[in-house]
């Protein structure tokens, strides 16, 4: 038991962590043209028009609840004077939407993989994949919440006091997996769907998450034209240009348009 818990909380986390940066790298080096999203948007839209924003700003928000929840200890909200009551209510409701908006987007992105044919047609084996590993961490984020922050115990489950600070441990290269003792499975199972996703993140489409559009703001105006407009202002012809006959050096006519 102690060798696997060393690799789950442990050598599993490197390893994923290792995956994600040097994957990253080796798809950048070698793969730019392949460094996007591959937009299904011109098989099928009216689904796509509003289960991509849901999703979107769904997985940000979950993101920044993460971020915040994770890698900031208790001890620096408590010092700006966050209670712990307030801290817990704000990150159980807004997480709550949070991952309903996530989950409701990624069901209407799944609906139109499967029920549009275009789409699903152009959806590849590593998008399978893809969609999967995405779909089980965010399934287990859900269920830990509802189990221990909402019908768990008063007050819920404080994170902040275990998996937070095994998080940082790891990060800072001091790993500490007893910190993980008592956590409750689902967060455990939730952990590991997570790590497992980073590891296949740069060999799939979600790669374009890292792409930073810092020359959109300055880029050069895109011009449209109407190739109607451009037909409508050309005069046309009430019927056929004369041929005009021209002299060459030679004294020969010739015959030209």
């Amino acid at each position: 038991m102690i060798g696997i818990s060393l690799f789950l909380w442990v050598g599993f986390p490197y390893l994923a962590l290792a995956l994600l940066i040097g994957g990253l790298i080796w798809r950048y080096r070698n793969d730019k043209f392949g460094w996007t999203s591959r937009s299904s948007q011109i098989h099928e839209s009216r689904w796509l028009r509003w289960s991509s924003p849901l999703f979107h700003f769904g997985i940000l928000f979950v993101g920044v609840g993460h971020i915040v929840g994770l890698l900031i200890p208790k001890s620096a909200t408590s010092a700006v004077g966050v209670s712990e009551h307030f801290y817990h209510l704000n990150a159980t409701v807004l997480g709550s939407v949070a991952g309903i908006m996530t989950l409701v987007g990624l069901a209407g992105l799944l609906y139109r993989r499967i029920v549009v044919k275009s789409v699903r047609l152009a959806t590849t084996r590593n998008d399978v994949i893809m969609y999967i590993l995405l779909l089980i961490p965010i399934i287990l984020g859900v269920i830990a919440t509802v189990q221990n922050q909402i019908f768990g115990a008063t007050g819920g489950y404080d994170y902040r006091e275990s998996i937070s600070p095994w998080l940082r441990s790891v990060l800072f290269f001091q790993p500490d997996p007893s910190l993980l003792d008592g956590v409750p499975t689902a967060f455990k199972l939730h952990i590991i769907a997570g790590f497992l996703l980073f590891a296949i993140w740069p060999f799939t489409r979600l790669v374009h998450v890292v792409s930073m559009p810092l020359g959109y703001p300055t880029r050069p105006y895109v011009i449209y034209r109407s190739r109607e407009d451009a037909i409508r202002s050309t005069k046309t012809p009430d019927g056929w240009d004369p041929v005009a006959t021209r002299q060459d050096s030679h004294g020969s006519r010739s015959m030209g348009a």
